[in-house]
């Protein structure tokens, strides 16, 4: 009889079953001697592999080797350990059919009640910066098929993927045993455990082996080379790891998921606060994204994705003070990013006003007493290796869309002076920070820029001239010797003579419009020097 064509009268129901036998492989060590302790304590027969036996013997608690069970050793440097039947059978019999009960019994082979089994650090390793042979050699191919194999069998097996799990599992050892349940919960994790391990496999093998292997084959008679950056097939997976209070209003479920080996704000260390929100997130990432574009100390204020001020400074007392002076008004109730720790004088400047998070790599001891006075205000510390995602992705109807992050920004050198007298030092400074900190505002995005911080900066609107009169009745009379950015070409001289009406010195944008040569003579009508930079940011 196949396995698939067993009458339904023939299964015996089982709901709880005690541990009498389990079998244990883990690469990560964390909770492994609590867990062996309480099976042995309970009498269960522990059988392991490698490492994790010698742990469990160093401890003091009996365990039986894997090659005892098998009959045949670990070989060919622990590629081959638990591939063997006697193994398999064990975690695989139904033992709600007599049949297999039976065929165990004739086999020689005694079953397992519970699998506790965690993969070879693959994603830590990638993460490391290994290549090659370095990472092929951490895809698990035992601990997946234990893995799947036990969670098939959830009607009889309990597997445990993460330490997170040991807790039911000890607790269950004093209560008789699992449930059917719990089990099947448990199945359900392993399952996605095993998922998320093969979607980092292959995602991997497809950036750096797979691609150009296709891309070979392809392009083997017709023609030569061209590589993607991008994968054929983009594998996803993450992990919730909080359900939030809601979503952009109150009536939208949300949670936040994390990515396996990446190091973000979704990985930041709160320090203190209320619990974040959705839009604290996003604010918090599009601050973060600010002040990072930036070399020097730098802080970005941001609301609603927006940036209400950037600025540089020598600190970042200096740079905050700067950046907040830019629209005091929309800052209050801001998200602050920083790209160097919060110092003391840093958080005597942020503490007087209302502020929703403070995200930076770090805070000094005397910054964290003033800010921690603030009962609600969220502090989050990002982790040491806080990194940009090399993709970005958005998500539309039926499909997304991924493209490379916006880092590059053309430098001074590399402009071509338009119109008017080239830029002095301190203008040209003030051009480069003006057209860096353009970045972060949504498109249309116009930026006035003086002494390395923003003063008037206009945002999202749907025509660059509304952009250029937002961004000038911002800085009000700060605009008058300042400079501008532009995200994009001005397609008409209305944009930057109003700019030109308000006092702006020199004007920074990519160029490109087939009016070009109309807002050049504008320029130099107005005495005004203007830089083209071949490259736009484009932000929606």
């Amino acid at each position: 009889m196949s396995a698939s064509s067993h009458d339904p009268s023939e299964y015996r129901s089982r709901d709880a079953i005690p541990i009498r036998r389990a079998l244990v492989s883990v690469s990560n060590k964390t909770g492994l001697l609590e867990l062996a302790a309480a099976l042995a304590a309970a009498g269960v027969e522990i059988v392991s592999t490698g490492s994790t036996a010698k742990t469990i013997a160093d401890a003091g608690h009996p365990v039986t080797e894997v090659s005892s069970v098998t009959g045949f050793p670990e070989s060919l440097d622990g590629r081959v350990k638990t591939l063997h039947p006697a193994i398999h059978a064990g975690i695989l019999a139904d033992l709600r059919l007599e049949s297999h009960e039976q065929q165990l019994a004739e086999l020689g082979v005694a079953g397992f009640e519970l699998v506790v089994v965690n993969l070879y650090p693959f994603v830590e390793t990638v993460a490391s910066g290994a290549e090659g042979d370095a990472v092929v050699e951490q895809i698990d191919i035992g601990g997946p098929a234990m893995v799947r194999a036990a969670a098939k069998n959830h009607a009889n097996v309990a597997i445990a993927v993460s330490p997170a799990s040991y807790p039911q599992i000890m607790k269950a050892l004093t209560l008789g045993g699992t449930t059917l349940a719990q089990r099947q919960r448990l199945a359900g994790e392993a399952f996605a455990h095993t998922a998320a391990y093969d979607t980092a496999v292959a995602t991997w093998f497809a950036a750096n082996v797979g691609v150009r292997a296709e891309h070979e084959a392809e392009h083997a008679t017709s023609g030569p080379l061209e590589d993607s950056p991008f994968p054929s097939t983009l594998r996803l997976e993450s992990e919730r790891e909080a359900t939030l209070r809601y979503g952009e209003n109150s009536h939208q479920a949300a949670a936040l998921y994390v990515v396996p080996g990446s190091s973000g704000i979704a990985q930041a260390r709160q320090l203190h606060g209320k619990e974040m929100s959705y839009n604290n997130y996003v604010d918090a990432d599009a601050a973060l994204r600010a002040a990072y574009d930036f070399d020097t100390p730098a802080v970005a204020i941001i609301k609603h994705a927006n940036p209400c001020g950037i600025a540089t400074a020598d600190d970042i007392a200096g740079a905050h003070a700067l950046a907040h002076a830019c629209d005091p008004v929309s800052a209050f109730g801001g998200v602050i990013a920083s790209n160097r720790p919060i110092t003391a004088a840093a958080a005597e400047s942020i503490a007087p006003i209302f502020t929703e998070v403070v995200v930076a790599p770090g805070f000094e001891p005397a910054a964290l007493e003033i800010l921690t006075a603030k009962k609600n205000l969220r502090l989050l510390e990002l982790p040491g290796d806080y990194r940009r995602e090399p993709v970005e992705m958005k998500q539309i109807s039926g499909g997304l869309l991924v493209q490379e992050p916006d880092a590059h920004f053309a430098p001074f050198a590399s402009w071509t002076l338009a119109a008017g007298e080239p830029a002095d030092e301190a203008t040209a400074r003030d051009l480069e920070f003006a057209w860096r900190a353009c970045r972060a505002v949504k498109s249309n995005g116009i930026l006035l820029a003086l002494g390395g911080a923003s003063v008037g900066v206009g945002m999202g609107q749907v025509n660059r001239v509304d952009s250029c009169k937002l961004a000038v009745s911002r800085a009000g009379d700060r605009a008058a010797g300042s400079v501008a950015a532009s995200d994009a070409f001005f397609p008409f001289a209305d944009g930057p003579q109003i700019l030109f009406d308000a006092g702006v010195r020199a004007i920074v944008q990519p160029g490109g419009s087939v009016r070009d040569e109309e807002v050049v003579e504008a320029a130099r009508a107005a005495g005004v020097t203007m830089y083209f930079t071949g490259e736009r940011h484009f932000f929606h």
